[in-house]
């Protein structure tokens, strides 16, 4: 997979390079990762890419211009582009691995007040939300969306087995987890952990995933109802 993320601030992105999980699928060849800059594509002197808002307005808006550029110097055939912007699909665990079975994938950041909407009509083939919230500009969210993928790639894991157990993997909150010691501050490792009966731990980690779903997030648990 290659994964290229178009930004006014790149060294933002290149942060990735030598983070975790991320820097060793990238050591490992398992996919790559460019930061390309939104002003190399600007025809302005002074390679500005914003203008005042028509119709007036509060704030700057990114021009089409270097924007239309920029991705059609970065996209592929087999490119798919996404807009990180709060007015998209809100990013979920079915979404990170959907998007991790693509090839080539484009990030757009954008910035200021955001972007002329004819680069979203003309360019961009989603737009995807981390939250129901605003942030500053694209990058933190075009990061999370790369570490959820990354994640998901074959070999990106030293035990790939891990993401099937991962939280919302299956619909639920995962089970309670522990280590050492088996005494800290007076609350103990349940029983059955320590058991070596593996059919019980299964059934008990099954219950508690199940349990820890409802008290948190009780609208999963909705949603896997309306499923079924």
């Amino acid at each position: 997979m290659e994964i290229d993320v178009l930004t006014l601030f790149p060294e933002v992105v290149d942060v990735l390079n030598s983070y975790g999980v991320i820097g060793r699928a990238i050591e490992k060849e398992i996919f790559s990762l460019n930061s390309i800059n939104i002003r190399d594509f600007s025809k302005e002197k002074h390679r500005k890419v914003d203008d005042e808002l028509y119709g007036g307005g509060c704030g700057m808006l990114m021009t089409p211009q270097p924007l239309h550029d920029a991705i059609s110097w970065a996209k592929k055939k087999d490119g798919y582009v996404i807009f990180l912007s709060p007015q998209g699909q809100v990013l979920t665990q079915e979404k990170l691995i959907e998007l991790s079975k693509k090839k080539h994938l484009v990030l757009l950041c954008g910035h200021y007040e955001g972007i002329d909407e004819r680069i979203i009509e003309l360019d961009v083939d989603e737009e995807i939300s981390i939250g129901d919230y605003v942030l500053s500009g694209g990058e933190l969210p075009a990061m999370v969306l790369i570490d959820g993928i990354v994640r998901r790639l074959d070999g990106a894991l030293g035990n790939d087995n891990s993401v099937l157990e991962d939280s919302l993997s299956n619909g639920l909150l995962k089970y309670p987890q522990y280590t050492r010691p088996r005494d800290f501050m007076g609350l103990q490792v349940p029983d059955v952990l320590l058991s070596g009966h593996h059919a019980n731990i299964e059934k008990w980690q099954k219950q508690q995933s199940l349990e820890k779903t409802e008290r948190k997030r009780p609208d999963l648990i909705k949603q896997l109802k309306n499923i079924k």
